[in-house]
């Protein structure tokens, strides 16, 4: 069982939140956008369903947004002297900068926006990631002694050398891809055209835009599901066009589903060829079956793109695609003393990745700014690999293991089609009901004959899962009295193996 899944199970709440933010600084927000890679593992899913891990992160991080219980972690290391800058205020760079912090560095972070966040505030509409839950957990930054400073772009108001001159040691580039691509298809000129992203930022800033009454949105990922959802509370009438089958949507399914429900309408085998107007506006899509689907707007989410601005990045390289090339382990660029992650440098991924290159390069850089540190030696790999399941007996596993359903969150119906998030945490009953599907994959028992408590296993376990405690004394039998002692504890443990053997069977 995970750390963290086992403590909930015990009611250590708070326990259990402070496991998970060794990994993950905002798992609050991450409870309501992950995409759950982690379920996919999930041995459960092999007999009914997977256990409910996001929603059981959700319930525990919950805690964050309450000032009295939030986790704010110790300063335990002084290296005020240290200063670093970090560029882009999004997933990565919050990461990057709350792990720097909590060691005590002199952290500033340098963000264009009005607003600290990234595509977590701009690109995430307020219906699945309200605002308040995201400002909770960048407080806890403010709280570690971040400095932002926001509606500052590096490159324009400031330059990178500038900055060095002003005594920053190091520099973590984390800007993100904001940008919408192209569609490349004649007629994209026309009024009414636009990006899903550039649509969704202007929409999480606060405005209305009028659609008109008929709308299509172009692309099959979450990016546009998010847009058309949002679209339809702007009160329009939205089709969705995808080139492919359904089945092909790298869109989560479960946001296909509510977009159904909302009234989304979907075109599949559908790809776009040109865009027809009237009057130097949009008036219809024309797909390459010939089909013409009429439309007042058109917003295209088919893809996002890095846009580095006037950054001084010097001898730094770059794609085809634009991306920040670096090392894959240590995320250093050709300059030195910049670092980058994120979008930056993978392209458009998920948060989830973006907060883990932040911490990683977080410790980059710790590495990087004391002289004589290498960024590679004695450091973990984090080569982690899933349980093994072609080797499971699932026809034992199904006999022994709790019948519960996987339990689901409640929807607030008055919330339902506005820009509130409708859907509920769990309960505390169903807490405890959903961690009790979990099977421990992966759980040892300790033999008390073979165990020497040396203690290795807590150090080697990379969900610190693992705590020794004392529970009695014992002595140590005597070198000559072995012989005599032993062949009772080697009874006792064949018992115990027999009664297991019949447990399973």
């Amino acid at each position: 069982m995970q750390g963290y899944l086992k403590l909930a199970a015990q009611g250590r709440y708070l326990d259990a939140l402070e496991l998970i933010k060794k990994e993950n600084p905002f798992p609050a927000v991450c409870g309501r956008v992950c995409n759950r890679k982690c379920e996919d593992e999930c041995t459960r899913a092999q007999i009914d369903n997977a256990v409910a891990i996001d929603e059981v992160k959700k319930f525990i991080a919950d805690r964050e947004l309450d000032r009295d219980t939030r986790f704010v972690p110790k300063k335990l290391y002084d290296f005020s002297d240290k200063k670093i800058a970090v560029i882009g205020a999004g997933p990565a760079g919050l990461s990057c900068a709350y792990y720097l912090a909590a060691d005590n560095y002199k952290v500033t972070v340098f963000e264009k926006n009005d607003q600290p966040g990234g595509m977590l505030r701009y690109g995430i509409p307020n219906f699945r990631l309200e605002k308040p839950v995201l400002d909770a957990e960048i407080d806890v930054l403010k709280e570690l002694g971040v400095i932002f400073r926001c509606g500052v772009e590096v490159g324009k108001d400031v330059t990178i050398q500038q900055l060095r001159e002003q005594g920053f040691d190091a520099f973590y580039l984390g800007i993100g891809a904001q940008k919408s691509a192209s569609l490349g298809i004649p007629g994209e000129e026309l009024t009414g055209v636009q990006g899903g992203i550039d649509f969704l930022r202007e929409v999480n800033a606060g405005a209305k835009p009028n659609l008109g009454k008929k709308v299509v949105v172009i692309g099959g990922g979450n990016v546009a599901m998010d847009v058309a959802r949002t679209a339809v509370r702007l009160g329009a009438d939205v089709t969705v066009a995808y080139r492919r089958k359904e089945s092909d949507m790298p869109a989560d399914p479960a946001e296909v589903a509510e977009a159904k429900e909302e009234g989304v309408k979907f075109l599949f085998e559908h790809k776009p060829v040109e865009i027809e107007g009237k009057n130097g506006k949009v008036s219809a899509l024309v797909c390459e079956d010939g089909k013409k689907v009429k439309c007042d707007a058109i917003l295209a989410a088919i893809g996002q793109r890095i846009d580095l601005g006037g950054l001084d990045l010097g001898e730094l390289q770059v794609d085809e695609k634009g991306r920040v090339l670096a090392d894959g382990f240590t995320y250093q660029t050709a300059q030195k003393d910049i670092f980058v992650g994120g979008d930056a440098y993978t392209g458009p991924k998920f948060a989830i990745d973006a907060i883990a290159q932040g911490k990683q390069g977080a410790i980059s850089i710790h590495r990087f700014v004391h002289e004589g540190q290498s960024l590679t030696i004695g450091r973990d790999r984090l080569t982690y690999h899933a349980f093994d399941k072609e080797n499971v007996n699932f026809d034992t596993v199904k006999r022994i293991c709790d019948k519960a359903e996987r339990q689901i969150p409640e929807k607030d119906m008055v919330k339902a089609v506005t820009f509130r998030d409708d859907r509920k945490t769990f309960t505390e009953e169903q807490l405890k009901k959903e961690t009790a599907r979990c099977l421990g994959c992966g759980a040892s028992f300790v033999d008390p004959n073979k165990c020497l408590g040396c203690g290795v296993c807590t150090t080697r376990c990379k969900f610190d899962a693992i705590h020794l405690r004392k529970r009695t004394n014992v002595e140590s039998i005597e070198y000559f009295d072995r012989p005599k002692v032993l062949p009772q504890f080697i009874a006792e443990r064949q018992r115990k193996i027999e009664i297991r053997k019949m447990r399973q069977s």
